[in-house]
């Protein structure tokens, strides 16, 4: 038998931050899996190393409120780059904390973003020849909910 190869050990490389902007929450109400939300998305921006984007308008983050510290979160929306490419994000994530602390960011009110664990996963797919390797790649991010925006760090795993 052989000698396994070393697994190399994963490392992130900063790949954007976005400031994604938000409307009125849309409440379906308490449903057997917890409380569903949609999130209207109204735009926004992304700045990446040498590059940046706007947030089309359209998209939606669906919301699972889990139970009062949990919310599961699906995210779906378009970045446009400056040179005209077309990327189609879905960024799942998940925000939990004090009870407390989630009840303030579900009524819209500002908490500091150090008190709530939200981390997320983001996926990408585009047309564009140049982009195609961000498909290929996994990612990860963290992120913040202020009143009116969310923003985010993602950072590609290498």
């Amino acid at each position: 038998m052989s000698e396994p190869m070393p697994l190399p050990n994963p490392q992130f490389k900063f790949f954007a931050d976005l400031r994604v902007e938000v409307g009125t929450p849309q409440e379906v109400g308490h449903t057997v899996h917890g409380l569903r939300r949609l999130i209207p998305i109204l735009g926004g921006t992304a700045t990446g190393d040498g590059w940046s984007a706007r947030v089309l308008p359209g998209g939606a983050d669906f919301q699972l409120i889990v139970n009062d510290r949990l919310s599961e979160l699906d995210a779906r929306y378009v970045l446009e780059t400056d040179g005209g490419d077309l990327i189609y994000v879905q960024n799942r994530a998940v925000r939990s904390g004090p009870a407390e602390l989630i009840a303030r960011l579900v009524r819209g009110e500002l908490v500091d973003p150090a008190q709530v664990y939200f981390r997320c996963s983001p996926s990408f797919e585009t047309a564009s020849p140049a982009l195609s390797w961000i498909a290929e790649r996994m990612f990860v991010g963290t992120g913040a909910r202020y009143p009116d925006a969310v923003a985010m760090r993602f950072f590609e795993l290498r």
